[in-house]
Parts: structure tokens; C-alpha cells; sequence
């Protein structure tokens, strides 16, 4: 009986041993299957801008009459997010709640400005719809074709020194997102701060002190 028990307590501490290897390479394994499938920032297509380059300034007329500049150092020192949309556009109209979310959240850094083009009648009934009457919001093709806007939802992120900082297409909260991580840690994209670390990490492993 005392065998019996004696042996079973072995076993018992054998599958535990066992189970707590397996849990050690799961967990690794998270890692990294992580670093492989990390979250994908904005896709950064635009044959017109450059980060890090002066923002093209342009002198609009918003929708509601109203005069307003993008481009160059603004007045009251804060960033500028362009965000390209269309009344036809059924991604642009999902994604409305995390730009007036973002526009709260960020709004002590941050000015957003809705932009398209088309008639404005169909802009102002898409306003009044989506409750966007705290936005300026402007309809201009030259905005958009100065800025390279070729499809949509887009955003550029014009910094508080009116440079571009980040841009790309925005088809998620993640996308949007990326812009501001990107500006606030200096880097073109995420995907450029990804291969950064990356290489980093790579170099590290083949430095003589990792060996």
C-alpha cells in the first residue's frame, strides 16, 4: 500500500514536471509567433510626401464658410490629422466613432480636420448624419491631389513644426493608432520601428558579449 502510494506520488510529480516544461515552451512560443504576426501599422502609400517633409500649405475654405490653413507651424502649436473621407465611402463611416474618440482623447495636442470632395450638398448632408458639426471639414480635390491621397480612408499626421510625421491608409482603430505611436517615437511607420528593433535585436545576439 505504502509502495503504491509512493509510487503514485513520483508519477504525480513526473506529469507536473512535464506539464510545467510544456506551459514554458507554449509561453515561448507565444513569444514568438507575437514578433512575427506584430500589429500591422497604417499602410504608408503616397508618391507626393516624404515623412519628415515640410506639409504642403495650402489657404482653404472650410465647408461652413470659415478660412483655415494647413500646412506651416500653426498658431496655437498643436498637430494636425487630415483624415480623408467620403459620403460614399462605407469603411470611412465605421471609422468615424475612433476619429471623434481620438479627437477627445487627444485633443490637447491634436486638431483633426475631416477632408474629401464632391458637392457639398452631399458633404453636409453626410455632417449633420454622423453629428460631425465640431469638425472642420473641407471639400477640395487640390487638398487631396497635393497630398496624394489615392485611396480611402487616409490620413496624414502633420506634426507641430509642419512637418509630415506619419500617414497611410486607415482601415482600423490599430491603423489610426500607429500614426500617433509613430510620431511619438520618431519613426516613418510602425513597421520601420518593428524592423528597427529587429535588426537591433539581431546585432545584439551577434555582438561578441552575447557570445
Amino acid at each position: 500500500m505504502v509502495d503504491a502510494l509512493i509510487i503514485s506520488n513520483i508519477l504525480l510529480w513526473i506529469v507536473v514536471v512535464i506539464m510545467g516544461l510544456m506551459l514554458f515552451a507554449l509561453v515561448r512560443q507565444i513569444g514568438v509567433l507575437y514578433e512575427r504576426v506584430a500589429p500591422a501599422g497604417a499602410l504608408m502609400i503616397n508618391q507626393n510626401l516624404e515623412t519628415g517633409g515640410d506639409a504642403p500649405s495650402l489657404d482653404l475654405q472650410d465647408i461652413q464658410g470659415g478660412l483655415l490653413t494647413i500646412g506651416g507651424v500653426p498658431e496655437n502649436g498643436k498637430s494636425k490629422l487630415l483624415f480623408f473621407v467620403s459620403p460614399t465611402c462605407p469603411v470611412c463611416k465605421t471609422l468615424l466613432p475612433v476619429v471623434k474618440s481620438s479627437s477627445r482623447s487627444e485633443m490637447d495636442w491634436l486638431d483633426v480636420i475631416l477632408a474629401s470632395d464632391g458637392e457639398n450638398s452631399d458633404h453636409l448632408a453626410y455632417i449633420k448624419e454622423h453629428q460631425l458639426e465640431k469638425f472642420s471639414y473641407v471639400s477640395s480635390e487640390i487638398l487631396g491631389r497635393s497630398y496624394g491621397v489615392s485611396k480611402l480612408p487616409y490620413a496624414v499626421l502633420i506634426d507641430e513644426q509642419g512637418k509630415i510625421a506619419s500617414m497611410g491608409i486607415i482601415n482600423s482603430r490599430e491603423h489610426l493608432e500607429s500614426l500617433f505611436e509613430s510620431k511619438e517615437r520618431g519613426v516613418a511607420s510602425i513597421q520601420e520601428y518593428i524592423q528597427t528593433q529587429a535588426g537591433n535585436k539581431k546585432s545584439d545576439d551577434l555582438s561578441p558579449e552575447a557570445q
